[in-house]
């Protein structure tokens, strides 16, 4: 790694981030059935319809996998917390068994010297709820504040920020309008509301927040740099409409208390009824910012499709095992961006960045030089962001372990620590080791 600690500004957190189904195996602990139980046991939808019930079984493990973060010389640790696991009807009836493993996680962390990063919502709607319609409801938004509030009622004392959700655009329209992630919808209008709602969910938590007391409060937004494919009017276009769905969609929101007008004129007759009148709610203040970035695409018109009438095309960059383009300018850009356009000084966070690559032991090792190459360049990203002027906090490396990633099952390892899914043998991988030996220096 071509950096350490004394390149970047005093206080400057690193860390490993990880979410809640992907990795503690929710099977265990009186859980409750989420929307992505029910989305992979449905036949297509996932790799090997493959679920979340062992995962990791970090439920059981967390210990070991704290000491790992530790002994990589980490600052931080960002987890999530399961709505389901807490409120396993979404509502109504606690579940003391989810709330007693989040007190033992958060003071585990704490005992390592590790500052405790949560994440209210990482993608486990429970199921009872999505009965009802999940993100489309207009209730969802007070049905998440009362999860909120349990959750930190519990734990909130001893956390260092919380981040009310994770990734509102997956949540949207990843997953109802291309259908991708769980619930697996394909309907505008169900997008549009959910747009919507997500966006007001995360305006009534910061509500319960505050009313708490609670500290340090943000939101985890995903970026993704779209550019024109070419010198064209429409492939500018392009980029520019999917730049206002996948990006400026929501922090416009957040930070201004409006929505791109190209977006809201495809979502046009879509919308739910008064939703103007919920952007205050929306639009209030954040004490910080977490971004996540992994690529970027080329943006054109496709012009046999109906709106958004966008495609992606073949990027020559190298790919991730995602098929994603490596491109690190992408996140400086991003976070240069914010810091002019949107959020001012406000402290960021790269609170997910990291690669897929096919990962074997051999040996009792694991050697993935070009996932050291990725995180070093994309630390460096950053430091280059700072230079320019952007307050960046953090970085936090996706994922501490490889893990269930969603609609590619186990069949894609972001980790820097390998995990054989059989035994559950964690094997630090070479990228584990050279991020820990350059964060040793100067600390």
């Amino acid at each position: 790694m071509n950096f350490t600690r004394a390149d970047f500004p005093d206080g400057f957190v690193f860390g490993a981030a990880t979410a809640a189904y992907q990795i503690e195996g929710h099977s265990f602990g009186g859980a409750g059935s989420t929307h992505w139980d029910t989305f992979a046991a449905t036949q297509g939808n996932v790799f090997k319809a493959q679920d979340g019930a062992i995962a990791c079984d970090h439920y059981h493990k967390f210990e070991d996998d704290l000491d790992l973060l530790k002994d990589a010389n980490m600052d931080a640790y960002r987890f999530s917390t399961s709505w389901a696991r807490v409120l396993p009807e979404g509502r109504g009836q606690v579940n003391q068994e989810g709330l007693d493993f989040y007190d033992r996680l958060v003071d585990a962390i704490l005992a390592r010297g590790l500052k405790p990063f949560q994440t209210l919502y990482h993608w486990e709607m429970p199921s009872a709820l999505a009965d009802l319609g999940g993100w489309t409801n207009p209730n969802v938004g007070k049905w998440f504040g009362d999860f909120t509030d349990v959750i930190m009622g519990r734990i909130g004392d001893r956390v260092e920020a919380v981040a009310t959700l994770n990734e509102p655009w997956c949540v949207a329209f990843l997953s109802h309008y291309l259908g991708h992630h769980a619930p697996g919808q394909r309907d505008i209008r169900a997008t549009a509301r959910a747009m919507h709602h997500v966006n007001l969910a995360h305006g009534v938590a910061m509500e319960r927040l505050r009313a708490r007391g609670q500290k340090n409060c943000g939101i985890v937004l995903n970026f993704d740099y779209a550019q024109p494919a070419n010198d064209s009017d429409s492939a500018r276009a392009a980029a520019d409409l999917q730049d206002g769905i996948f990006n400026r969609w929501f922090i416009e929101a957040i930070t201004k208390g409006t929505y791109p007008e190209v977006v809201l004129q495809g979502f046009e007759g879509h919308m739910p009824k008064g939703w103007e009148d919920d952007m205050a709610v929306i639009n209030q203040p954040i004490d910080w910012l977490g971004v996540n970035y992994y690529t970027r695409h080329l943006m054109s018109e496709d012009v046999s499709a109906v709106w958004p009438a966008v495609k992606s095309e073949d990027d020559p960059l190298p790919k991730t095992g995602m098929d994603w383009a490596i491109y690190p300018d992408g996140l400086k850009h991003f976070l240069t961006r914010l810091s002019k356009d949107y959020v001012g000084d406000m402290p960021l966070y790269v609170t997910e960045n990291g690669m897929a690559w096919d990962d074997d032991v051999v040996d009792g090792a694991v050697a993935d030089p070009v996932r050291e190459s990725f995180v070093n360049d994309h630390i460096l990203a950053a430091k280059d962001a700072i230079s320019e002027g952007a307050n960046v906090k953090g970085f936090f490396y996706w994922s501490l372990l490889d893990n269930y990633e969603w609609a590619f099952g186990y069949d894609k390892r972001f980790g820097i620590v390998h995990v054989d899914y059989e035994t559950q043998v964690r094997t630090p991988k070479a990228s584990y080791h050279a991020l820990a030996t350059a964060l040793r220096s100067n600390r």
